[in-house]
Order: structure tokens, then C-alpha cells, then sequence
């Protein structure tokens, strides 16, 4: 009878299991798989259809042993990044469906870019988190700069092309976030768009290709101009799209009916953050909406561990500035005067929190 058994009988005894902190603390070596995959271009070469590991080998020039170039593809395949056909020498390795949509550089879909700078940049800026933590100086270019936070921009001008990788890194982390926006925010219902720090002017061209109607002003400082312009051309939207530049900090923003930001915010102080929340308020008509699109961390920060970990990045690469709440959001856009907010989730940890005048 059950009513016989002890309590220590009763009991399920529970062992605990160490593989989530292996998975955790040696995730690096993953990472490091599918980034050098990424540099390489695999999925690029992978993309016309499926090639063997020696013509991989080759193809890429890798001087390794024929058996390490097998555990890398293998070690893709058991990642879900590659699909394989065979086994060792007889294995044909193609892309899986995903890879073969975001990490291929001649499909508009790519969105790797963020991936190269991750490889090219954070990945070793990362590795001093723990100095950034110490210090709560950034750990990036500009770590010697005594100026603090965004002065890192001011290095990465110097260069164009690791200017374009930023670009594209940019684009890439927000593809699928200003595609869904544009597919649940009623654009339709306003005349024009400003996009503050709008990179190479990815979300107005996806305002544009959704919206018919609306007319879009990217605005980002004077370097990133010619890249906007190139890409705008690339989709024949010159006609709908301006150009301009400035320092949003500094200088009078030019009017729309909705503002918008990606991944701005979060580079800044708080004191900062809602001064230039204040900004977009003065700014806007009534009846305007301002749009910020961050990886917004649940109220309770308990959830959306990227939207943590994309606040810890802000530390390495600005020192002070920091990934929020809604709550916070509301408390910004209510003390700047704005009416209403809402919160609108679009791609994996990403959200558009707007706030209404």
C-alpha cells in the first residue's frame, strides 16, 4: 500500500543534469562553426546545389585534414545548417531550406551581415565583457577614446568598407523585423515616414514596397549617405525616398507623420534616451506616431534572453547605453507628452514599441 511507503520512499530523487551549463559555457565553439562557415561563403557555394567534402576542400583551399573538414560540415549538418546525403568520403552536403534563404549572399534574403561583423568585430570584443563589466567602459575601436559612448562610429567611418559590413549587419538584424512591420503597422494611414539612424535605408524601402503611397526620408550622418543611395537606386525608389543627413543629437529633425528608429535607444544613456524622445515629440504633427524597433525585454526580464544579452552588447560597444522595458518605454514617451503606446511583436525577440501624440 502507498499509504505504508516512507516519505523517502515517495520521494523522486532528482539528479541534476550538467548539459545545459556545457551547451552555455562552450557555446563558442558552435558559434565559431557557423560564423567561419558564414566568412567562408559556404552557403553561398552550397547554394546552385549539394558538393562533396574534398570539393569543398578545395574549392575553399583549406589545408586541413581531409577528416576535419568532414567534423566541420558534420558539425553543420548536426546543427540544422547543412543537409547531407552519404556518410564521410561518399556524403553529398547541400543547404538546409533556411540556411539556404538568409546565408546565401546572392538572394536579397541575406541576412548574414550581421553574422560577418559579429565574426569580424564582436567576437573578439566579447571576449573583455568582463573588463566591460569592471570598468563599464565600451570594449570596442573606441576603447582607448575618452569621449564614451558612439565615439566607436567615429573609427569605423575611417574605413568604408568595414562601414559597408556595419551597413549590412544593420539590414541583416532587421530584414525580417521591418518586413513584419510593414505587414502589421497600417502605414496607409499616414503621409510620410521618417527613419532616424536609417542606415542604408532598408526600412524605407520596405515602407515603400508595402505602401504605395507614403514618401520616406532616410536620415543618418554624412558617410552612410552615398550607401543609402546606392541601395535605394537598387530598387528604383529614388523618386519616393530623400536622403539626408545629420547628427540627430545635434541637429533639427525634418518633419513626417511617423518616426521611426531601429536599434537607436538602446545605444544611449537613459538621460539621453528621453531627450531624444522628447525630440521625436516635438517634432511629430498630432495624431503622429513614433516607432522604436529594439529587441524589447519583457517587463518581468525573465524572457527575452537576446534582448539581455543585445543590452550587454551595448555596454562593449557604448559603455552606457542599455536594451529596455515597456515599462521604461511607456515612462519616456508619457513624460515627453505622448497620449498612448503599443506594443507590436514582429520577428523572434524583436518588437515595435510606439508611441502615439
Amino acid at each position: 500500500m502507498l499509504s505504508d511507503l516512507s516519505v523517502e520512499e515517495t520521494m523522486v530523487v532528482t539528479t541534476p543534469e550538467p548539459s545545459k551549463i556545457m551547451l552555455i559555457g562552450m557555446g563558442f565553439w558552435a558559434s565559431k562553426v557557423m560564423l567561419t562557415a558564414v566568412k567562408f561563403r559556404l552557403f553561398t557555394m552550397l547554394a546552385p546545389g549539394p558538393l562533396s567534402s574534398k570539393e569543398i576542400k578545395e574549392k575553399l583551399g583549406l589545408g586541413c585534414s581531409d577528416r576535419h573538414v568532414l567534423d566541420w560540415l558534420d558539425t553543420l549538418v548536426s546543427l540544422g545548417f547543412l543537409e547531407r546525403k552519404g556518410l564521410l568520403q561518399d556524403a553529398l552536403y547541400n543547404n538546409a531550406e533556411d540556411t539556404d534563404f538568409f546565408l546565401d549572399r546572392n538572394k536579397r534574403s541575406y541576412m548574414g551581415g550581421i553574422l560577418e561583423m559579429a565574426n569580424n568585430r564582436l567576437y573578439q570584443f566579447w571576449g573583455d565583457l568582463g573588463e566591460g563589466l569592471r570598468t563599464g567602459q565600451p570594449q570596442n575601436e573606441g576603447k582607448s577614446n575618452p569621449h564614451g559612448n558612439m565615439e566607436f562610429f567615429s573609427e569605423l567611418y575611417k574605413n568604408e568598407e568595414k562601414l559597408q559590413e556595419f551597413m549590412n549587419a544593420m539590414s541583416g538584424i532587421q530584414m525580417g523585423n521591418f518586413i513584419s512591420l510593414v505587414n502589421k503597422f497600417d502605414f496607409s494611414k499616414y503621409d510620410s515616414l521618417l527613419d532616424v539612424g536609417g542606415a542604408d535605408g532598408w526600412l524605407s524601402i520596405q515602407v515603400c514596397l508595402g505602401d504605395p503611397n507614403i514618401q520616406c526620408t532616410t536620415f543618418d550622418l554624412p558617410p552612410v549617405g552615398p550607401l543609402a543611395k546606392k541601395k535605394i537606386a537598387s530598387f528604383n525608389l529614388g523618386s519616393r525616398i530623400n536622403v539626408a543627413s545629420g547628427d540627430f543629437l545635434k541637429d533639427e529633425l525634418p518633419k513626417a507623420d511617423v518616426i521611426s528608429m531601429g536599434n537607436i535607444l538602446h545605444g544611449l544613456e537613459e538621460k539621453v534616451k528621453q531627450q531624444v524622445v522628447q525630440k521625436v515629440y516635438d517634432s511629430l504633427p498630432a495624431g503622429g506616431a513614433f516607432i522604436a524597433i529594439e529587441n524589447i525585454i519583457d517587463n518581468e526580464r525573465r524572457k527575452n534572453t537576446f534582448g539581455l544579452l543585445m543590452s550587454l552588447n551595448m555596454l562593449i560597444e557604448n559603455g552606457d547605453g542599455f536594451d529596455y522595458t515597456m515599462d521604461d518605454f511607456e515612462i519616456w514617451t508619457k513624460t515627453a507628452g505622448f497620449k498612448r503606446t503599443e506594443l507590436i511583436t514582429l520577428a523572434g525577440p524583436t518588437s515595435a514599441a510606439i508611441g502615439y501624440k
